[in-house]
């Protein structure tokens, strides 16, 4: 499985001098600079022996607020989170929460079975599984001589 990258106007050139910079910078900067700026949430993938297990860390959020779609072997993973109009009479001093939208898409290959993809989301953590197809063993065939 591989990252694809979406939504992304910009040339391979500077994609390139984007990640040049960010493996040479300390990993905290790094996270924060994707997390904050770029709006990707951090994700692991972990496999296993008869699955990939993908966690995207996106603490906030709704289970409604989440979109996972397959369209032919591109997975794709969002949350929209609308903010809903209030008028409260209590006075702001600060607002560090906001409501950021994101999309990750992922390519997968022909080794995921795409009809038993599941995902759940539980403690601000979507856990995606893509179970691996069974591998198709080569029948053994006597051929008689004749």
């Amino acid at each position: 499985m591989t990252f694809v990258k979406a939504n992304n106007p910009l040339s391979k050139s500077f994609d390139g001098l984007m990640n040049e910079l960010f493996n040479e910078l300390p990993a905290t900067f790094g996270k924060t600079m994707r997390e904050d700026v770029l709006g990707f949430p951090p994700v692991n993938i972990v496999e296993k022996n008869d699955f990939y297990h993908l966690q995207v860390s996106a603490p906030g959020f709704e289970k409604a607020d989440f979109n996972v779609k397959l369209d032919d072997k591109i997975l794709t993973v969002s949350a929209e989170r609308k903010e809903e109009a209030k008028t409260e009479t209590d006075k702001v001093i600060r607002k560090e929460f906001s409501a950021k939208s994101f999309k990750r898409t992922f390519t997968l290959d022909e080794k995921i079975d795409a009809a038993n993809i599941s995902a759940k989301y539980e403690n601000g953590i979507l856990h995606v599984g893509l179970p691996k197809k069974e591998e198709v063993k080569a029948a053994t065939k006597d051929i008689t001589i004749q």
